[in-house]
C-alpha cells in the first residue's frame, strides 16, 4: 500500500518541477513535510490532509479550465496551510506563507503572487468572471458541498468540531449565516462541468444543513435538543 505522505510529497514535488520551469531551487522534499505537518495539526477536523487530497483531485478534474495548473494546485496546497478555527486571518497568513517559501524554491515572482492571490480568494470564494484559475480553485474547495448525503453530513459534523469551543447556539446562528451567503449566490459554481454537476447536489444539502440548524436538529444524529 502507497504512503500517502510519500504520495503527496511526490505529487508536491512533481507540481514544483513544473512551476519552476529551468529555474533551479532546492530539494521540495522539506517543504513537502513542512507543509504535511501543517495540514496534519491536531486542531484540524475538516482542514486535514484528507481535505488537501480532495482539493487536489477536484482540481485535477477541472483541469481544463485552468489556464495555469501548476499554480492552481500550488494555490491549493497553501490555502489552508495556517488553520487556526479561533482566528480570523488563516488566508493571509496562508498567502504569506507561499509568499515567503515559494521563492526559496525557486518559483518566480510573478507566479508566487498568483499562488498568494489565489489563496486570498478562497476568503471570499468570488472569483472574477475571466479568473479562470480561481474558478477552478474555488470549485474545488466548495466541490465537498456536493457531496452524497452521508458525505456531507459528515463534513458538517467535521465542520461543528473544529468550532467545538463555540456553544451550541452561537455556532447555529453563525452557520446558518453562512449557508443562506451561500444559497443566495447566483451560482455556487463557476467552471461549467461543476457547474452542471455539482449545483443542484449542493443546493440540496445547504437547503437540508440549514433546515435541521432552524429546527434545532442535530446534523450528526437528526435528532433535536
Amino acid at each position: 500500500m502507497t504512503d500517502p505522505h510519500h504520495a503527496l510529497a511526490a505529487r508536491w514535488a512533481a507540481t514544483v518541477a513544473q512551476a519552476r520551469g529551468a529555474q533551479e531551487g532546492p530539494d521540495p522534499t522539506p517543504y513537502a513535510d513542512n507543509l504535511l505537518r501543517r495540514w496534519a495539526e491536531p486542531q484540524r477536523r475538516y482542514h486535514t490532509t484528507d481535505h488537501l487530497i480532495a482539493v487536489l483531485d477536484r482540481i485535477d478534474e477541472l483541469a481544463a479550465y485552468a489556464e495555469d495548473l501548476p499554480t492552481v494546485q500550488l494555490a491549493a496546497w497553501f490555502h489552508d496551510a495556517v488553520y487556526r478555527p479561533d482566528r480570523s486571518e488563516n488566508e493571509e497568513r496562508s498567502a504569506a506563507l507561499a509568499e515567503r517559501a515559494l521563492p526559496e524554491l525557486g518559483i518566480a515572482a510573478p507566479r508566487t503572487a498568483e499562488v498568494a492571490r489565489l489563496v486570498r480568494l478562497t476568503v471570499t470564494h468570488a472569483p472574477a468572471p475571466d479568473d479562470r484559475d480561481g474558478a477552478v480553485l474555488c470549485d474545488a474547495d466548495l466541490a465537498v458541498l456536493a457531496g452524497s448525503p452521508d458525505a456531507y453530513a459528515a463534513y458538517a459534523a467535521a465542520v461543528r468540531a473544529e468550532y467545538a469551543f463555540v456553544p451550541d447556539p452561537d455556532f447555529r446562528a453563525g452557520r446558518a449565516a453562512v449557508l443562506r451567503q451561500l444559497l443566495a449566490l447566483p451560482r455556487l459554481f463557476r467552471t461549467p462541468w461543476a457547474h452542471d454537476h455539482w449545483e443542484g447536489p449542493a443546493r440540496h444539502n445547504l437547503s437540508t444543513e440549514l433546515a435541521l440548524l432552524e429546527s434545532g436538529s442535530d446534523h450528526r444524529t437528526g435528532e433535536s435538543d
